[in-house]
């Protein structure tokens, strides 16, 4: 007899258990948000924007460009943070909402002396590639 209450009490609480959780997990809701971490080899800055250049499959070396008005306004598509100095290495988040692109976010080096930071020289034309950038585009 002790050991069928037993079984039922050990029973109800599995059951209660099992509910609970169910329950519990159904309040949580799948962020519509995704990212892409990437590491930056070099970032140029240029004076319609930058242009970053990162790793990619095979050891290989792809680029994108990021226009500079992406930068200027709050909310905008871009966004530079952890501006610092420590060994970190720099990195591009590139963020898409439902699928679609949303924003990116530079973390760099705080002294542009450092062996990632670039300058386009001024005798190269590149303001081509800058227009018309809706979103970033990125190779694997």
């Amino acid at each position: 007899m002790k050991r069928k209450i037993l079984f039922v009490v050990l029973i109800t609480l599995l059951l209660g258990v099992s509910l609970f959780a169910q329950q519990s997990g159904s309040k949580y809701k799948e962020s519509e948000y995704y990212y892409y971490n990437v590491p930056i080899e070099k970032i140029y800055a240029y004076r319609l924007g930058y242009v970053v250049i990162y790793r990619i499959s095979g050891n290989r070396l792809a680029r994108t460009y990021l226009p500079g008005e992406w930068f200027t306004t709050i909310g905008g598509k871009g966004e530079i943070v952890g501006l610092g100095s420590g060994k970190e290495w720099p990195s591009m988040t590139v963020y898409y909402k439902s699928g679609e692109f949303s924003h990116v976010r530079l973390r760099l080096r705080r002294q542009r002396t450092h062996e990632t930071w670039g300058v386009v020289p001024l005798s190269v034309n590149i303001d081509d590639y800058f227009k018309d950038i809706e979103e970033v585009q990125l190779q694997f």
